[in-house]
């Protein structure tokens, strides 16, 4: 009945708005495992797996002369660490608390928090796994040189952030049509295996196919990471802005879509999921 409310500044507003938003992604990291150092290693394991297997892959079917001139290492993990980044992120957003979750009975929490958060999540594993993998490759094996390392850093945030706009597209319509958006989204990141580029470098491919990859923001990422990473390497085929209008675009339009679902939720959407 009674009730004191404080006026909070734009400052307090955005420090407790952070603070919520760092505990959803510690209940977010820690969801596959209760202990937090594990929960971090399996998650890097994945990661790490994946380079190697592709390495080995690689290294089996002669493909290693088809790579650019440099590290042959830093050739796999400049494309598969971007691929994980994207899919991961969008997975995570995908896979977000909607507007009909028990999560959102919490009067600090809504959906935007939610992104936010698996968003973030998913970035904060995929970087310590890039800097754990390349710190014990630069000393245990050989020292890891690149040509501009803000640069090849950019790209994986520009990855980061397209795989999210995917992601609050499809979740914006979850609610309306469950099943078409988990076959959509499973065969978007299924497809971005081929997709992506990172088995193959751009400025071999001719023009014909180039058509066919570059609709792709990833298939720009990637291949601009490896103009970043290696000094003998210039992309002719994409562009480093291209990922990031088309980014904001779709966030705009999942965001608007987000709020409109988010108006008409319904605690009954969950039984059809």
């Amino acid at each position: 009945m009674f009730q004191y409310a404080t006026r909070r500044t734009p400052v307090t507003a955005g420090f407790a708005i952070s603070e919520i938003v760092f505990h959803s992604i510690v209940r977010d990291v820690r969801k596959s495992h209760g202990n937090a150092v594990l929960s971090l290693i399996s998650n890097m394991m994945q990661a790490i797996v994946f380079v190697m297997a592709f390495f080995v892959m690689f290294s089996v079917l002669g493909l290693r002369g088809s790579a650019l001139r440099g590290d042959f290492l830093l050739y796999i993990m400049s494309g598969i660490f971007l691929f994980l980044t994207h899919t991961k992120t969008l997975g995570a957003v995908v896979g977000a608390e909607g507007p009909s979750s028990p999560m959102m009975k919490h009067a600090p929490m809504n959906t935007v928090i939610a992104i936010l958060s698996a968003a973030l999540g998913t970035l904060y594993i995929q970087l310590l796994s890039l800097f754990t993998i390349l710190f014990v490759y630069h000393v245990a094996f050989t020292p890891v040189v690149i040509d501009d390392p803000i640069g090849a850093l950019a790209m994986l945030l520009a990855a980061w952030f397209s795989g999210m706009a995917i992601g609050v597209v499809f979740l914006a319509i979850k609610p309306w049509f469950p099943t078409f958006t988990g076959i959509a989204s499973t065969v978007y990141q299924r497809a971005n295996m081929i997709a992506s580029g990172k088995m193959f470098v751009a400025n071999t491919l001719p023009s014909f196919m180039v058509s066919m990859f570059d609709w792709n923001p990833l298939f720009h990422t990637i291949d601009q990471a490896r103009g970043f990473t290696f000094i003998n390497y210039y992309p002719r085929n994409t562009d480093p802005w291209y990922p990031v209008i088309v980014g904001v675009i779709l966030i705009m339009i999942g965001f608007m879509g987000e709020f409109y679902t988010r108006r008409n939720a319904s605690l009954s959407w969950s039984a059809r999921r």
